[in-house]
């Protein structure tokens, strides 16, 4: 599409992102962070609330002084204590909250209209005195009242290098969001008119819209409780927002906030919109926030979810094998993804012979159609059939034997509540005898950690484990688990699973599945 304009990225991931309940990140982990989303181009981080605790102000401090590219911001109420503790980490802004509307003011500031705007005015001015940059977050102004939102803004402008609407209890929807931004911005111009589609510089009337100079970029910052963040997101930008407010993975409070992946993404492919986001790391950043903060995607998730480009259906496999746009909206590499074909029972005869291929095996038709039908039977009992399933159907109808190359002979983990988990663990490996002992914050941590010093050393120790999932198959409290795991050597991946009553075996039976068939 034509280049309309650029916006820039603010990424909260560290402060609003961190509000998620259940996650909570040492300093150490918001520095490793912070250095990603500067890798990935994002232009503004908010690294915090510094007033919150001594650790939030070093792990701030830190990443102001890394020397990263990006500008860095802590966020603060109207308090000078808080923008003092904010002032003392060296950040290049503070990101003041204004409550703007009503029940805000009145119930929790217990102020009036004029009086919240006279200490906001007052607050940011106390900010600029010490040499910093100054966003105002109007907090709860999709529920404000408009007339006075658009006087507090006219009155702020001149003082405050940005301002930002803040949707804070995801009620917008896009066509109130383009009235909202076109009246706060003075800009009408309209996304499908991109020809006519000219920033807010100077007086001009487009479409029946009048534009006026509006010096101030104005930032948008949506949440997602209707499902509707990065609609809204976008919708303001095409409204005349300059600055995006997002966080990675969509992490946030409640339902969470717009997605840093989906609103950059969609943004550049699909309105012409600039960032200076390097899209080919947004996967691996993806990654690094949910290792870091142990929140999984949704399998279907937008971009990032393990199902975005993954194929099971005979008949899109085919397609997709002809062309991949016939059944993907954008190359997966753009974002750093790749694509993968699932094994189930809507698989076809097209996804065996790929998957054969890239195993080196030859099959005639016949024993093509035997596989198909024997995965299809494992997928009708409603069985996950991981690729070490599809490799075990694959040698059994090809009679191929093949030798496993570690073999686990035995097992020992002592655990309880004054003992630290540790596990001893015997493999064969290639016929030799293997001893090892690990420890761990439990004991399936402890044996997969002897498991890892046991292979270490040898061809295989570069496995990396990219996700672990555990079900109970049967009920009760010895119930059969079944532990899936999704591990990865190079630039090849591979699913296995493993079930046993004992859920430290059935993690090593998955482990050790995978691992054979990724040396085979």
């Amino acid at each position: 599409m034509a280049e309309i304009k650029a916006v820039k990225v603010l990424d909260t991931t560290l402060r609003d992102g961190e509000q998620t309940p259940g996650v909570s990140l040492t300093p150490e982990q918001k520095l490793q962070i912070a250095k990603q989303l500067d890798v990935l181009g994002v232009d503004i981080i908010e690294a915090g609330t510094a007033v919150i605790s001594e650790g939030e102000q070093r792990a701030i401090k830190a990443i102001a002084n890394e020397g990263l590219r990006a500008e860095i911001c802590s966020f603060a109420r109207l308090l000078t204590g808080d923008i003092d503790a904010a002032i003392k980490c060296d950040v290049d802004t503070v990101n003041l909250v204004a409550p703007v509307s009503d029940n805000h003011i009145k119930k929790k500031l217990k102020m009036d209209r004029e009086t919240l705007k006279a200490r906001t005015i007052e607050m940011a001015d106390y900010v600029k005195e010490h040499g910093l940059n100054v966003e105002i977050s109007s907090e709860d102004a999709s529920r404000a009242d408009m007339a006075f939102l658009k006087s507090f803004f006219s009155d702020l402008s001149t003082v405050v290098d940005r301002l930002c609407f803040c949707d804070t209890v995801g009620v917008l929807y896009p066509e109130r969001t383009r009235e909202i931004f076109q009246a706060l911005c003075r800009c009408g111009a309209l996304p499908h008119d991109p020809a006519s589609w000219a920033p807010p510089t100077s007086p001009k009337t487009l479409k029946g819209f009048t534009v006026r100079a509006f010096n101030t970029p104005v930032s948008v910052h949506c949440h997602n409780d209707f499902g509707l963040a990065t609609a809204n997101t976008i919708t303001a930008v095409s409204a005349g927002a300059t600055v995006v407010h997002v966080t990675v993975n969509g992490l946030g409070e409640r339902a969470g906030n717009a997605s840093l992946e989906e609103v950059v993404t969609a943004l550049e492919l699909l309105y012409g919109v600039k960032t200076a986001i390097v899209k080919e790391k947004l996967y691996e950043t993806s990654r690094l926030v949910r290792n870091l903060t142990k929140m999984p995607l949704a399998p279907n998730k937008p971009l990032m979810g393990d199902n975005a480009f993954t194929h099971e259906s005979g008949m899109h496999v085919h397609g997709t094998l002809a062309d991949p746009s016939l059944y993907e909206p954008i190359d997966p590499g753009l974002i750093g993804r790749k694509r993968r074909f699932a094994f189930g029972k809507h698989t076809g005869r097209a996804s065996v012979k790929m998957a054969l291929d890239e195993m080196g095996i030859g099959a005639d038709e016949g024993q093509t159609m035997k596989i198909v039908t024997k995965v299809k039977e494992l997928g009708d009992k409603g069985k996950l059939v991981t690729d070490s399933d599809f490799q075990a159907i694959v040698e059994d109808v090809l009679s191929i034997e093949k030798e496993e190359k570690i073999k686990l002979v035995d097992l020992s983990v002592v655990c309880g509540k004054r003992v630290y988990p540790t596990a001893s663990i015997r493999l064969e490996i290639d016929g030799e005898d293997v001893v090892e002992a690990g420890v761990g914050v439990g004991p399936v941590d402890a044996a997969i950690n002897a498991l890892r010093k046991a292979l270490a050393g040898r061809e295989m120790n570069d496995i990396r484990l990219e996700e672990y999932h555990v079900d109970a198959i049967t009920g009760g409290t010895d119930a059969l688990v079944n532990v899936i795991v999704r591990i990865s050597r190079g630039d090849k991946t591979i699913t296995a699973s493993g079930v046993s009553e004992d859920i430290v075996i059935a993690s090593l039976y998955a482990l050790l599945n995978g691992v054979n068939r990724l040396y085979r």
